[in-house]
């Protein structure tokens, strides 16, 4: 969303001006979310995190805000290191601000190339594009990855019946609250949630996967917003402010995307997904915890969509339960495809 122009920082309406770069930056742009300023500077981006704390994210100090910049170039250029370029800093002296400059430093950010708009996988679906060919160049990128990543005892507690129990049940429990004020199904939501605990019972599915070594340091935000299909193809964006959401099953991970393809009605692609990963990797395990894990992936979106609905905005507010409603029937699709 583009940012109001009110109580930004000073070094932000710096970065606004051409002569603050190195480069030609042309057309400068400033977007902001909930946890970041954007700037688009010509052919980079510079990404800066905001002094916030929602306890699952803590960037309240310039130390943590410095020690994440770090981990997002880190973990971004596994799959990404032509994108994510480096930490770049903010610094002050005798009250002038610059970007990488003289004086002690009092903001730091990340530099990345900029991709196409018109190759970002959310704006190829919307187009009708998103093809079979796309998806198998996916699992190519993919299966290699999950093979690299790290993995090991401190990373495989993450895949336990318990810690998983914690992030599913978190979850809904955020959601129950907004369940009568947003007009959903609530006959839905509790059938959602006992099938969820009736599934966390079989703790020794859960097991088995970690004795099978498919715990590891993942991505943690794989949907079409976080890939372009330029060449080569990008997957960038990932967690990095919170382990918990990038630990885990690789079929935790995958189950995002196959989810997203799914909202988007494009089941035959994501079945494709699926099955060429399944095969790929020779994890036929995939298949025996996906449709709760892209449950999961679902109900994380309908509480999304329940936390963007703007108080002061009525039309912001019908449009974000109503993509709630939408994820929310299809979380309920899952338990239908395993029978229940």
């Amino acid at each position: 969303m583009m940012a109001s122009g009110n109580n930004l920082p000073g070094y932000l309406k710096m970065l606004l001006q051409a002569q603050a770069y190195d480069h030609p930056a042309e057309n400068i742009q400033l977007l902001q979310t909930h946890i970041s300023y954007v700037v688009l500077a010509g052919q980079y981006v510079y990404k800066f995190k905001k002094p916030v704390n929602f306890g699952f994210l803590d960037f309240s100090s310039l130390a943590q805000r410095e020690h994440y910049c770090r981990e997002e170039l880190r973990l971004n250029q596994r799959l990404c290191p032509d994108i994510y370029l480096d930490v770049v800093t903010i610094n002050e002296e005798a009250n002038t601000v610059g970007l990488n400059g003289p004086g002690a430093v009092v903001e730091y950010g990340v530099k990345m190339r900029r991709l196409p708009e018109q190759s970002m996988m959310t704006n190829v679906i919307a187009r009708g594009e998103l093809n079979a060919s796309h998806i198998q160049q996916l699992v190519q990128i993919l299966v290699p990855f999950y093979e690299r990543a790290d993995r090991g005892r401190d990373i495989d507690r993450f895949g336990s019946c318990a810690q998983v129990a914690t992030n599913v049940l978190e979850n809904t429990d955020q959601i129950e609250p907004f369940i009568a004020e947003a007009n959903l199904d609530s006959e839905a939501f509790a059938a959602i949630k006992a099938w969820n605990r009736a599934f966390l019972r079989r703790s020794d599915l859960f097991d088995q996967r970690i004795a099978d070594g498919h715990i590891r340091d993942c991505h943690g935000d794989l949907h079409s917003g976080n890939i372009c299909l330029d060449t080569p193809i990008h997957i960038f964006d990932c967690i990095e402010f919170n382990q918990r959401f990038r630990y885990g099953d690789v079929a935790c991970d995958i189950a995002f995307l196959a989810m997203d393809l799914d909202f988007h009605g494009l089941q035959r692609l994501s079945a494709l997904f699926v099955e060429s990963l399944v095969e790929q990797s020779n994890d036929p395990g995939i298949l025996q915890v996906l449709n709760f894990y892209k449950c999961y992936r679902a109900c994380v979106l309908v509480k999304v969509a329940l936390l963007s609905a703007g108080a002061d905005d009525p039309a912001l507010k019908q449009r974000c339960q109503l993509r709630a409603s939408r994820y929310l029937e299809l979380a309920q699709t899952y338990l239908a495809a395993e029978g229940n």
